[in-house]
């Protein structure tokens, strides 16, 4: 698979300053099948994930100083935010951000970790499916709605982390690498409230060879 490095963090999917803009998934609804129906691919692109691009748009109209902010910009430095607007900025930025991550994090037929990075998940999860074990320990034991992450910090040590609602690892000082969307949105209308199961099927397609370009453009 090809990526398309634009920093530490890159993101295909939304741009990357004020207005917001959602791009088109590169790929049919139906791609993921069937491990994640092309119904819920539709609803959660189309309809969840623009809310909050519009929504961030709509929180960021009348505040020049930062609409010159990137999504991680407004993440991180949430304190230099105008009370009135930190809320809202923190879940749509925070929304908008989270689905960017979640959708470029899935790939047809998915793709295996290389690189630094499969070695590195040996030396600190001992093997790829203790590492399956831990992250689907920690994604189904997310109370309510939220997502988990598998996220490095700076000095490239890997670590995996939940947050609720729409929060991020970023004001942890953590660099995402990949997560997954545990909202019931993701996943209700094929797998009802069994979170396990969709968990399982989200491995399948879960690209990991982005999670891999994204490490070492960071540390390598």
């Amino acid at each position: 698979m090809q990526y398309q490095l634009q920093g530490v963090l890159f993101m295909n999917l939304v741009s990357q300053c004020y207005p917001f803009q959602q791009m088109p998934l590169p790929y049919a609804w139906g791609a993921l099948e069937p491990y994640i129906d092309a119904k819920t691919m539709e609803l959660h692109y189309t309809r969840h994930f623009k809310e909050y691009v519009d929504n961030l748009n709509a929180a960021l109209a009348d505040c020049q100083r930062l609409q010159c902010c990137t999504l991680e910009e407004l993440l991180r430095c949430t304190d230099r935010i105008p009370c009135a607007l930190r809320t809202p900025v923190r879940r749509y930025a925070g929304g908008t951000y989270n689905h960017a991550m979640y959708f470029e994090g899935l790939a047809p037929g998915g793709s295996p970790f290389c690189g630094a990075l499969a070695r590195l998940i040996d030396c600190a999860f001992g093997s790829f499916e203790q590492f399956k074990a831990q992250f689907k320990e920690r994604a189904a034991g997310v109370f309510g709605s939220g997502y988990a992450w598998l996220a490095a910090n700076r000095a490239g040590r890997l670590c995996i982390v939940t947050t609720a609602n729409q929060d991020t690892p970023l004001p942890q000082g953590l660099i995402p690498l990949l997560n997954i969307d545990v909202w019931e949105h993701a996943y209700y209308l094929k797998h009802y409230n069994d979170r396990a199961g969709y968990i399982d099927n989200w491995f399948h397609v879960a690209d990991f060879g982005r999670a891999s370009a994204l490490y070492e453009e960071r540390f390598c």
